[in-house]
């Protein structure tokens, strides 16, 4: 590079991406704010040449979701703490679930196909630097502010991509197994923490409500309870709700945009499907399932630790007196 221009490193085998790509980066710089003066366009043809010879600090990294021979949320997982520079994945404009995966392995952001300057111009605008290496986190004493890499979007998102046929084929299951509770199929404990990390600061921007609820029962139960249990949470929740796998007998629910009346209709209907269906733990008794709620914004929640907390003395509190559904006073 030795003319002092920055570079936009693209990993990607399609050369239209990259023809794409050096247009958007001549439009930007000579449009009305030039916001893409100062950099080039070169490609990393595989992902062997990617890991081999990491980009600089100063570059900008795309990955193209579609390379081949190799699951490209993998890919940022192995990248993550050994590339300092920023780090977006070329996706599908209808893939929503994308960008949250993306992030949680240690991506920037993504940029939605096909590249043009004003996506472009957007993505470095709204990244000040990059992201930060996740790192992992333990769970006694509750939620720490640190985390471990964690999986339930990852059937869709994972999907391997054949632009010959213009169809998605089965993904790697590795990363499905890197965030997904593999009994219930729910997300597991480490992406609960990324997600409450992220919706709470989503709420706090914007005000937006945010409910939290836990669920859970005092016993233990067979693997396919629990999976008849997932199947009753999720026939309850919206698209847009996060549902996992806490611990061994416990749920934790996300549910953005939603106020107080909301989060306790479907924790109600949690609660009267699980009686309906009369289901059993081990030992042959009744599963009597608790459910706290806590709510966003209140006056005495500060902090995404705040929510958790309110949230699982809610539960308790439901535990404790046998079953049902208990709204945090905070």
């Amino acid at each position: 590079m030795g003319d002092g221009l920055r570079t936009i490193r693209i990993a990607t085998s399609d050369l239209t991406v990259l023809s794409t790509a050096k247009a958007a980066v001549e439009a930007g710089s000579v449009g009305e704010d030039g916001a893409l003066a100062g950099y080039e366009v070169e490609q990393i043809p595989t992902w062997r040449d990617l890991v081999e010879a990491p980009p600089a600090p100063g570059d900008v990294l795309i990955i193209d979701s579609w390379m081949k021979d190799r699951n490209v949320y993998e890919l940022l997982r192995q990248l993550a703490g050994r590339t300092k520079c920023r780090t977006f994945l070329l996706v599908e404009g209808e893939n929503h679930l994308a960008e949250p995966i993306a992030r949680f392995c240690g991506a920037t952001g993504t940029i939605e196909r096909p590249i043009n300057a004003t996506k472009l111009a957007a993505a470095f605008g709204d990244s000040a630097g990059p992201r930060k290496p996740l790192v992992n986190e333990g769970r006694t004493g509750g939620l720490t502010e640190e985390f471990v890499l964690p999986e339930a979007l990852l059937a869709q998102v994972s999907g391997t991509f054949a632009p010959e046929t213009g169809s998605v084929g089965r993904g790697d299951a590795t990363l499905m197994n890197a965030v997904i509770d593999p009994t219930t199929g729910l997300f597991n404990y480490s992406f609960l923490a990324y997600k409450l990390d992220e919706e709470f600061k989503r709420a706090k921007r914007f005000q937006a409500p945010l409910a939290c609820a836990m669920l859970g029962f005092e016993s233990q139960a067979s693997d396919d309870t629990l999976r008849e249990l997932s199947a009753i949470f999720l026939s309850a929740s919206r698209d847009t709700d996060v549902l996992g796998r806490f611990d061994e007998n416990s749920f934790l629910f996300l549910l953005p945009n939603t106020g107080p009346d909301g989060a306790e209709i479907m924790a109600q209907r949690v609660a009267n499907s699980a009686e309906e269906r009369r289901l059993l733990d081990l030992v042959g008794d009744r599963i009597e399932v608790a459910i706290g709620i806590a709510n966003y914004p209140s006056p005495d929640i500060e902090r995404r630790d705040d929510l958790y907390a309110a949230a699982r003395e809610a539960f308790l509190e439901a535990r404790d007196a046998g079953g049902g559904v208990v709204v945090s006073a905070l």
